[in-house]
């Protein structure tokens, strides 16, 4: 089967989620016949939310009247692992998801989420309209029966800390909370620091409480989910050039028609570019911001910091081939 991760263009005059980013969303999903489940672990102020939701908007216009969406943020329909796994059992419809944790189904598909793995943000975006994005979309579908729609730039992960972080040896012995996804890990242990898994919903409490004295994340979401009230110091590793996923179970793709299909694809394609063009001006704007609220913001030579993990890039942590990561790194070369 086909992979329908890249879509025919937003027909001309057609209603687009840039258009409708700033309505709300929830009434035209009411008024549908059907109501997709939209799920994520982000705050609803956060440009993955909005744009989601006004891509109801567009699809009950794109169906007349077939398809609406409702959108659940933070972690309401449960944390990642498990909108993951509700995807292929029908609990919900659609959900953005990280890549490490699309990696559990196919492994391949984690490569992007690795870190250093991208030069900067031109070699990821090149990455994610490449044969070998569609390659490795095609194989997750493949193996899960889930379908990836989208790809859309969640910002460069730093770390964020009580002290400053400017050398990999800074890193020794920090207990540094990661997503519960094993390549989360890879660069902790690179640097000699100790990951400690904590679901997204509670790494707040967990910072505030010092049972981590670490996390990493892009400054949007470091602002969103209010992380520099709890630490000091914002280091700017850019150790991953991330990404989330945008991904619809089997269930409810297997039950639309092939023009209702392709009107999902067209809107969710349309937020990924809504929410990519907001994070990556918030990535201009915040570290400025940040500052004015007295936090400490670090910046670091990113060197030693590559050269540490490249080490690990394909040995045993990799989910990926040789081939899959040599043409990776040729991307745009």
């Amino acid at each position: 089967m086909k992979t329908h991760f890249l879509s025919p263009a937003v027909a001309a005059g057609a209603i687009t989620v840039a258009a409708l980013a700033g309505l709300p969303g929830a009434a035209s999903a009411q008024q549908a016949e059907r109501v997709l489940k939209f799920a994520h672990v982000y705050e609803s102020s956060e440009p993955y939310h909005t744009c989601a939701v006004a891509a109801s908007e567009a699809l009950t216009a794109a169906t007349e009247g077939r398809y609406g969406i409702e959108v659940f943020p933070a972690s309401s329909l449960g944390k990642e692992v498990d909108i993951n796994e509700g995807l292929g059992i029908g609990t919900v419809d659609i959900i953005y998801t990280g890549q490490l944790f699309a990696g559990r189904a196919y492994g391949p598909i984690a490569i992007g989420g690795a870190p250093y793995m991208f030069r900067d943000y031109d070699h990821w975006d090149a990455f994610r309209n490449s044969d070998l994005f569609q390659d490795l979309a095609q194989g997750y579908q493949d193996a899960s029966g889930n379908h990836i729609v989208a790809m859309t730039y969640y910002g460069n992960r730093h770390a964020t800390s009580n002290k400053p972080i400017l050398t990999p040896e800074d890193m020794n012995g920090l207990k540094i909370r990661v997503p519960n996804a094993p390549l989360y890990m890879m660069f902790p242990l690179a640097t000699g620091a100790n990951p400690t898994p904590i679901a997204f919903a509670e790494v707040y409490l967990a910072l505030q409480q010092g049972t981590v004295d670490a996390q990493e994340n892009p400054l949007p979401t470091i602002q969103a989910k209010k992380f520099y009230e709890v630490q000091s110091d914002i280091n700017l590793t850019g150790h991953i050039t991330d990404a989330l996923l945008t991904i619809v179970g089997g269930p409810a793709w297997d039950s639309m028609d092939e023009a209702d299909q392709q009107a999902l694809v067209t809107v969710l394609k349309d937020a990924s570019v809504c929410a990519t063009d907001q994070i990556k001006q918030s990535e201009v704007e915040l570290v400025e911001w940040f500052r004015e609220q007295g936090v400490t913001v670090n910046e670091v030579d990113r060197q030693p910091f590559i050269e540490a993990v490249k080490k690990l890039h394909n040995g045993d942590m990799a989910t990926w081939d040789q081939e899959t990561y040599d043409k990776l790194q040729a991307i745009g070369q």
